[in-house]
């Protein structure tokens, strides 16, 4: 007994000095996120912190900064990062859409089907990837690389405070909150709706005011916000756009490691990715019984009504490709590396029938 607990006792002690490495670190990086340690961000820098150390021996040190700590929102932070004062930060396509606006691109409606599709698209290597890292790297005169792209909160739907919605004509003449990027405004006003931008802090006090009627927001950011208590009350699951959540990197300091802490990092952003796409998942189960249990109304779509709302957000394609720079591109390489996953996922599923 007494030898197996020594035995024990060298075992953990040995896993806390790889945990723990005994000198200074030769790198650090400063990750940030503008959320909450209830936040999905959260837990993918967590894992990255965890892999990069670990992996790296020590030689690089993670510091996360969560909340404003370091900057205040979208545009600051990325300045930051080209800077050099910020490593590492995860910003939504709304937050990012000043510097980069081909970014919006993630806000399309109805492009990806599922989660595996839409995890598809998004691994490195794949070709919508690989256009919008160049991209990046471009337009932000090699300051800025984007490193990978996750998720914030599984899916955007459709959420009010009035009644329940079926098709898009029972949007008409309901305001809606947006960010402040033009495409999910033009996206409401296919719609037929009022697009009102509001601050994310406002969001709840607009609600509760009537100053919005509703919102376009995964279920679990409804629900850490408890929107319900605003009124919230009416959610369709038309699941128009995958929450992508970009996360950047000083390209300078990315490029200053030597080839072997870059694959370390590379792996990082990777294992931060996995964790991202599985966070929402396992938190969504909650939070859609929370929203029922708070009197909430979720109603599916069906085949045929999706397919109006489809039909009726087509004509923001056609602006997207007119009026974003860089937008004619970037959507091709979306549509090809969905088109991709689509007939790839497909004849996995043939394979696993037979």
């Amino acid at each position: 007994m007494l030898k197996t607990t020594l035995k024990s006792l060298v075992v953990a002690t040995a896993l806390g000095a790889l945990a723990l490495p005994a000198f200074a670190a030769d790198y650090t990086l400063r990750a940030t996120a503008n959320s909450n340690e209830n936040d999905e961000d959260y837990d993918g820098l967590v894992v990255f912190k965890t892999f990069v150390e670990q992996a790296s021996n020590g030689k690089i040190a993670v510091e996360l900064f969560i909340g404003t700590q370091l900057c205040a929102n979208g545009a600051e932070c990325l300045q930051g990062v080209a800077d050099g004062t910020i490593d590492v930060f995860i910003s939504t396509s709304g937050g990012a859409a000043g510097i980069f606006p081909f970014v919006q691109v993630l806000d399309l409606p109805y492009l990806m089907s599922d989660d595996r599709v839409a995890e598809a698209v998004l691994a490195n290597g794949s070709d919508f990837m690989n256009t919008m890292k160049q991209m990046t790297l471009a337009a932000s005169s090699n300051a800025i690389r984007l490193m990978t792209i996750g998720n914030t909160g599984g899916w955007r739907n459709i959420a009010n405070t009035k009644h329940r919605v079926q098709v898009p004509g029972d949007l008409a003449g309901l305001k809606i909150r947006t960010v402040v990027a033009d495409l999910p405004q033009e996206l409401v006003r296919a719609f037929g709706a009022s697009p009102t931008p509001i601050p994310w802090p406002e969001l709840f006090t607009s609600l509760q005011t009537g100053v919005v009627e509703g919102t376009k927001n995964g279920i679990t950011d409804i629900m850490n916000m408890k929107f319900t208590d605003a009124g919230l009350k009416y959610l369709t699951l038309d699941g128009h756009a995958y929450m992508g959540a970009l996360w950047f990197m000083n390209n300078e300091h990315f490029m200053a490691l030597p080839d072997d802490l870059k694959r370390v990092v590379i792996d990082g952003f990777y294992q931060l990715q996995q964790a991202t796409f599985a966070s929402p998942k396992r938190k969504s189960i909650q939070a859609y019984e929370d929203f029922v249990a708070a009197g909430g109304d979720i109603y599916v779509p069906t085949p045929a009504e999706k397919v109006t709302f489809s039909q009726a957000a087509a004509p923001v394609y056609d602006w997207f490709n007119a009026n974003v720079a860089g937008g004619p591109e970037v959507f091709a390489a979306l549509k090809t590396s969905v088109s991709a996953a689509e007939a790839e996922i497909d004849a996995a599923r043939a394979t696993d029938m037979q």
